[in-house]
Order: C-alpha cells, then structure tokens, then sequence
C-alpha cells in the first residue's frame, strides 16, 4: 500500500513538473529548434524569433563592458562633415552569416543554426529569409548582400530555378520594407560543375549561354530589391595552366560577357554601379583580374571605364601580394574605388581566410583611403567575413559584427584625427616639395625634355638628397590611433 501511495505520488509531481514545463515553453518567444519535428519544420511561414534574448545592439560607448554594445560605432556621429553610418554604409554577407557551416578542406561542418532543418528546399530559403532580417535590425545594419544561389536553391533546369529565386525574394521584399535594400547583388558562377572551366570565359559555347542567362535574372533579383551595385567575382574565369588554354580568347570572352552585362543594365534601367572585384587565385591557379591594377588594365583595354568600378577585398590584396591599403589606393587613383569587402587574411596560412579585421592600425590606413576619395556611396563595407571554425554560439554572429564595426569605426575616428591634425600630410606635402617649383610644374605638365633636363642637371650639379623621415611618418600615424 505504502509503495501504491508513492507511486501516486512521484507521477502527480511528475504532472506537475509537465505542467508547470509547458506553461513556461508556451510564454517564452517561439524559437527554432533544430529538428524536423520543430515548430519550424512544419510551416515555411513560422515566424518566431531567431535570436530571442538578444536585444538591439545599441551604442554605449568605449568604457561599456557589454559584448552585446557598440563601444566605438555610433551611427549619428558627424565625422568630417558626416554621419558615421554614411562613412561606413554596413552591409552583412548572406552567405557567410546565413550559408556558412565552419566547414574547410580538413573536416566537415561544426555549426547547425537552430533555425536550420538539413534541407536546402524553398521553405527553408525562406527561412533564413526571416533570420536575416531580423539579424540585420537587431544589429542596426541598412544593407546586406547576397549570390543567388545562397538565397534560393538550384533546381533542375534553369526555370525551376529562376522560379525557385522569385519566390524567396517576392518574400525579401516584402522583408526589407523601405530602409533596408542590398548593398550588391551577384552570380553565383563558381560551385556549379558546369562551372568549372570558369563562366564567361569557358571553353563551351553552352555554359558561356547559361551563365548570361544566370547573370541576367540576377541583375533583374537586384534591381527589383533595389540594390545599390552588382558584383562580378571571377572565382573560375582564370586557368590552371596555359598548357590548354587560349588566354587571349577568353579574355575576348570575358570583355563581351561585361560589355552585354553594361547593355543589359541600361536597358531594365538598373542605377546601380557594377563592380569587379579582383582575386589573384584560389580555386584557379592564375585569376584574369589578379588585382586592382590587373583589373583596371583590363577595363582600359576593352573600352569599359567608366562602366565599372572595383570591390576591393582585403583578403584578397593580401593573397596577391599588396596591402589593402595598396589595393584601395590603386583603386582610388584611378577613380575606381567602388566598394570594399571588409575582412582580413591570416598571414600564416595560405588561402583565403575571411576574417572579421580587428586590426586598428589596418582599418585606419582603409579609412584613409575611403576620406581621400570622399566616401564611397553607392558602395560601403560588406562584411564578407565569418566566424571561425571553432565558433558556434549564435550570439557570436552578433559579436564578430560587432567587433567588425567598432574596429572600422575607430578607424575612422584615428583618419579623421590624422586628417583634422595635418601633421602627417605636412610631412608628405614637404617631402615633395621641390616638384612645386616651376620647374617641377613644368616637369608634371609634361612640358620638360631631356635636352631641358640634362642642361639643368649640369647647372645644379650632384643632388642633396634630404630624409624621407619614414619613422616620423609611423610616430605621427601610431599618435593618432
């Protein structure tokens, strides 16, 4: 009898405990859990919170110990004439931050989003659709960027797949209201076997066709979303070795896929810049727009400046051997900084990293380079960067944002420190003051030969060659950060 009472006893509090469990579940915030038997996985129009307990990222300044608060990027700072937010223009990667699973050539995924259902159909497109936009209000960002095939899956033809894309992006639009649009939009033309002779410059007819055909309905998807600018990235237009490859000709090739890419915008009445961006290699040995000045070659070449500017990646300015500092100003001198996808490599390993930068002496030089050319609207800075394998906490999409954004901001704020001071461009105006004499105007007219030269030479006999005060230059620069 004794054992029956406690029986009873153990399954009414067992009662209990179910109860009281489920009266907490039904008021907390719905949320996704990573299973197919979840709430999630029954309906593509659930609509809970993806990151509940993560409240809008707000400005607290430098002092803040909340990792979840900006302590540098405050968005309505006027800085130089500006708000900080026109300066930066912040865009979130969708394939880095939605797509990415950790995993890389050595193992296998190491993150599974709870909002994830191990399917890539329709309904799952959407919902990271949903998780996307609530991401990018949360953590006060009006643009993100996207490749077609991130945001909608393949299908079997060409048709099915276009279907596919207008389906998640009709839900996009809907999204985005009025204040968020993308950055840029593109292609992706690089995963797909077809692919793999490169796109617009592969040896069949057939996939140069389909490639068209992708690029066109992609322009039409940003367009339609009101996105600012459309990137080229040439992951697969490149060789692996010249043993088999007509370079000439596909670079020809390439020249009329951007030429018909420049007809096509003009006629749906596309606003937007188009941008290249350049990539030395990886996964092609030899990359046709290796870097900034390769690429601006290449524009030069085949009558398309003015057409197209650049999207200069920092990673990839260290893959082909430059800063990024190098890279944006070979972009910039030549009127062709159009936008920068802010991220950084590891100069330890040897591919293509993408990390959040978080080097403030870096993010100063880049912001330099952006003051000098007055800011880079319609552009900004795209965080084409992801966490690291080894992070797997939701909030941590949040904080390498977080992070990316205070490190950009501070650079700005030491630029513009720099820039207010005047000291380190006294330094440079000094440094090349003797081409401010009128013969050196002469010499930078173009109006000085080498008979006018050499008599001057011969006047002046040997030069006095004066200090480059390099050291001073790196005193003034670290005094400001």
């Amino acid at each position: 009898m004794n054992k029956m009472k406690g029986g009873r006893v153990v399954l009414l509090l067992l009662l209990c405990w179910n109860v009281a469990n489920l009266a907490v579940i039904s008021a907390a915030p719905q949320t996704c859990p990573a299973n197919l038997q979840g709430q999630c996985g029954e309906s593509e129009e659930w609509k809970g919170e993806f990151f509940p307990g993560i409240p809008k990222i707000k400005y607290e300044g430098p002092s803040s110990k909340n990792h979840l608060a900006f302590k540098w990027y405050n968005a309505e700072e006027v800085i130089l004439g500006k708000k900080m937010k026109d300066w930066m223009r912040f865009s979130v990667a969708f394939w880095h931050t939605f797509r990415g699973t950790g995993g890389d050539p050595f193992g296998g995924p190491t993150k599974f989003w709870p909002w994830e259902d191990g399917t890539n159909s329709v309904a799952m497109a959407k919902r990271r659709m949903r998780a996307n936009f609530e991401f990018l209000n949360k953590i006060g960002v009006d643009y993100w960027c996207f490749h077609d095939r991130d945001i909608a899956p393949e299908g079997d033809t060409l048709k099915e797949s276009n279907a596919y894309l207008d389906e998640v992006v009709a839900l996009a639009k809907e999204l985005q209201g009025s204040k968020i649009k993308p950055l840029w939009g593109t292609a992706q033309l690089f995963v797909q076997p077809r692919y793999m002779h490169g796109a617009a410059t592969s040896s069949e007819l057939c996939v140069y066709a389909y490639a068209a055909a992708q690029v066109k309905k992609a322009m039409d998807v940003t367009n339609y979303l009101g996105g600012e600018n459309y990137v080229f990235w040439g992951g697969r237009e490149g060789y692996q070795t010249l043993l088999n490859t007509d370079m000439e000709r596909e670079l020809n090739h390439l020249a009329s896929f951007f030429h018909s890419a420049v007809a096509y915008k003009k006629k749906i009445g596309f606003n937007g810049t188009l941008l290249i961006e350049p990539k030395p290699q990886e996964p092609t040995k030899h990359q046709y727009d290796w870097d900034a000045a390769t690429a601006a070659n290449f524009l030069r070449k085949y009558g398309l400046l003015g057409e197209f500017k650049l999207n200069i990646e920092c990673n990839h300015a260290t893959l082909s051997g430059h800063s990024c500092h190098h890279e944006l100003e070979t972009a910039r001198i030549n009127g062709l900084l159009g936008n920068i996808d802010a991220n950084t490599g590891d100069p330890q390993v040897g591919w293509d990293t993408d990390q959040f930068l978080t080097d403030i002496s870096e993010a100063t030089m880049v912001m330099l380079s952006v003051i000098r050319n007055g800011g880079i609207a319609p552009g900004g800075f795209n965080f084409d960067a992801k966490l690291r394998r080894e992070s797997t906490d939701v909030e941590d999409i949040f904080i390498a944002h977080i992070v990316g954004m205070d490190t950009l901001a501070r650079g700005l704020r030491s630029a513009a420190k720099l820039v207010e001071e005047g000291s380190l461009t006294e330094l440079v105006r000094k440094r090349y003051e003797s081409f401010d004499s009128e013969i050196g105007k002469k010499i930078e007219a173009g109006d000085a030969d080498f008979e006018f030269l050499e008599k001057k030479a011969l006047e002046w006999g040997e030069p006095k060659v004066p200090s480059a005060k390099q050291e001073l230059a790196e005193m003034l620069f670290q005094s400001a950060l």
